[in-house]
């Protein structure tokens, strides 16, 4: 399992987003000079948007028995992460003079890269065990 690289990119992506539960979204300086920091957990809406696409990358990860699933849900995730990053660039410019946000805010955008390749990983994975059960098929048939 661990030595196929899509499994690498999906561990990664994986670890990208659970670090996403424990950081900050962006900062706010108050008016008397301190610093406000907002966490990821502090708003419901994106806390259902990192728990569901950090289930479904656990599931792609240990989904390597399945590759036409694990495919499949690795390109749903991603569509899903590159709509949870526009929302991201959506409140970025919304409160652009308000918030300083951190670099965690591309971590979704990184993801669903990761996700891609991945996918694209494991289809060419899946073409090469087709390949060769095709040719172990037709040298039996020869014989």
């Amino acid at each position: 399992m661990w030595q196929r690289i899509q499994t690498l990119y999906l561990a990664v992506s994986t670890i990208l987003l659970g670090s996403m539960f424990f950081s900050s979204v962006a900062r706010i300086v108050t008016p008397d000079g301190g610093v406000e920091k907002i966490m990821y957990s502090e708003i419901s809406e994106y806390m259902i948007f990192i728990t569901a696409v950090f289930i479904v990358n656990c599931l792609c990860l240990f989904a390597f028995k399945f590759r036409n699933i694990q495919m499949r849900l690795c390109i749903i995730n991603a569509i899903v992460l590159l709509a949870f990053q526009i929302w991201l660039g959506v409140d970025y410019f919304r409160n652009m003079k308000d918030m300083t946000y951190s670099f965690t805010a591309v971590f979704p955008v990184i993801s669903a890269i990761l996700n891609v390749l991945a996918a694209r990983n494991i289809f060419l994975d899946e073409v090469l065990v087709q390949t060769s059960s095709r040719l172990r098929s037709s040298r039996r048939k020869s014989r």
